[in-house]
């Protein structure tokens, strides 16, 4: 392009630009004399458009995969180890119903209220640093839990040991879907989703153990202060082998979003979790009435701040991906039926069948051990089949429970050992089948630079469900149980949790029909 007017012998042409983003400068006299040609570098000019770089990270290492795993497993193994120490720390601290309620629903509540910000902050800070901060506060919350002096103080130390948890969780997904890809990214979901399962079942396995060993005298304190060793080591372990990986473009929380999403999982989680042992007292009406009003605040929040071009806590253009807003519809209500199921089982193989702790959690470990080999079945089924391994995983999910039913309803006062674990071992694959294939599909669009907070919202809604599963089927058996005896109220239980996979069923379809 020539800048000046080319006219007379005379006039002079002092600047020529090429496309290079270089500039000629060229001084004439004549048109046929040339004094002086010179190149000098410049910029490019500023309206031309550039395309974002993606960061790279390093590659997820197999110790490293392992490492974050760690990670992963000890928040969902403490949502469900105290179920089986609940008795014990009700002798020992005399809580009462209403704080022993607590001691369960303080850590959920937290956890679930505040797993969105976790993620977010770490596609702010760095992921690596999230993780590590997450693991060193979990394993001090659990120091304090394991030394609590009282029921308060216990309460106080879960609901910590539930925010640290939720710094911890979101870093696990964000870390495997900004290192892995392909083939390796669907064998690490595969083996995160197995982690998930096994942990919740393994929590109450574990808790059971813990307790009847009675380690050096401790008692219940020992579900508590087993995880800070384990904390400990993977903490060193992850200082060696996880990546650092961020968003390339960090942003501030958004705290209006913040606020009311808190607002809105509180109001609607805490009168479900606490109100039962609480008598049902008036706030335990009155704050149900207020979520509606939160999550419709929260919804038109977020949708003003996406369209202003700040980040919004949850971008609704994430709910806009079919994967993740089918996925989500599908894994709240398996969420509540397992949530409900492991704490409904607990209490009735306890109460009624009179299984100590180390029974009632060894009943469990075939379910544990289905679980863990049809997840890691999972990514061969789900590359040629799809959505359908969800599909078939619900059907046998709800053979599982049809035949505990059947087992618990004929056999209830000599129950088989062997036919017990069949029942559980069915179960267990039709849940592995599901959560993880779930858990590839919500994340099998999800942008790089959005892998925190898309992590967060789906575990929010995981925990979520494990919390109303305990509020609501919970309930259901605890309030029958007067009435019914300890067998019927199992089996009523158990139908119900047959309804949410019916759910499942129908909400599947939903899906994408393929799998990336």
């Amino acid at each position: 392009m020539l800048s000046g007017l080319p006219g007379s012998a005379g006039t002079r042409i002092r600047r020529l630009w090429y496309p290079s983003g270089r500039r000629t400068i060229v001084f004439l006299v004549s048109d046929t004399d040339v004094r002086d040609v010179h190149t000098v570098p410049t910029r490019a000019p500023e309206s031309a458009p550039t395309r974002p770089i993606r960061p790279t990270h390093p590659a997820l290492t197999p110790l490293g995969l392992v490492t974050v795993l760690l990670g992963a497993a000890l928040p969902m193994i403490d949502f469900f180890i105290v179920n089986v120490a609940l008795p014990t720390i009700d002798r020992d601290l005399r809580a009462g119903p209403a704080l022993l309620e607590m001691v369960v629903a303080g850590y959920g509540v937290a956890y679930a209220v505040l797993l969105v910000v976790g993620g977010r902050l770490g596609d702010m800070v760095g992921r690596r640093r999230l993780y590590l901060w997450g693991l060193a506060a979990f394993g001090l919350t659990s120091l304090a839990c394991g030394l609590a002096p009282d029921a308060w103080t216990l309460v106080a130390a879960r609901v910590a040991q539930g925010a640290a948890a939720a710094l911890l969780l979101p870093q696990v997904l964000a870390t495997i879907q900004a290192t892995t890809s392909g083939a390796r990214r669907a064998k690490a979901l595969s083996l995160y989703g197995g982690t998930a399962g096994v942990s919740s079942a393994l929590g109450q396995v574990l808790g059971g153990l813990l307790v009847a060993v009675d380690l050096a005298g401790t008692g219940w304190r020992a579900v508590f202060l087993v995880n800070v060793p384990i904390a400990a080591v993977a903490l060193l372990l992850a200082l060696r082998t996880v990546p650092e990986t961020r968003s390339p473009h960090p942003s501030r929380v958004d705290v209006p979003g913040t606020v009311l999403l808190a607002v809105a999982l509180v109001s609607l989680l805490l009168p479900l979790t606490e109100g039962r042992a609480a008598g049902w007292p008036v706030w335990s009406w009155l704050l149900p009435a207020v979520f509606p009003f939160a999550a419709a605040a929260f919804v038109v929040v977020e949708r003003r701040a996406e369209r202003a071009g700040r980040t919004p806590l949850v971008p609704p253009s994430l709910l806009r991906l079919r994967s993740v807003r089918s996925g989500l519809s599908v894994i709240l209500p398996f969420s509540i039926g397992f949530g409900g199921f492991m704490f409904v089982v607990a209490v009735a193989l306890q109460d009624g069948l009179r299984y100590g702790p180390l029974a009632a959690g060894l009943a469990l470990v075939p379910l544990c051990a289905a679980y863990f080999v049809a997840s890691l079945a999972g990514p061969r089924l789900v590359a040629r089949f799809g959505r359908r391994v969800v599909v078939a995983g619900s059907l046998i999910q709800g053979a599982g429970l049809l035949a505990l039913a059947l087992v618990f309803r004929t056999q209830w006062a000599d129950v088989s050992a062997p036919a017990l674990a069949a029942a559980m071992a069915v179960l267990g694959v039709g849940q592995g089948l599901v959560l993880p294939t779930l858990l590839r599909i919500v994340l099998s669009e999800l942008p790089a630079t959005q892998a925190g907070v898309g992590g967060g919202a789906m575990v929010t809604t995981q925990q979520a469900g494990l919390a109303l599963g305990v509020a609501t089927l919970g309930t259901l058996f605890l309030t029958l149980l007067p009435s019914l005896g300890v067998q019927n109220a199992l089996i009523v239980a158990l139908l119900a949790q047959l309804a949410t996979v019916g759910l499942n069923v129908a909400l599947t379809f939903r899906l994408p029909r393929v799998v990336r």
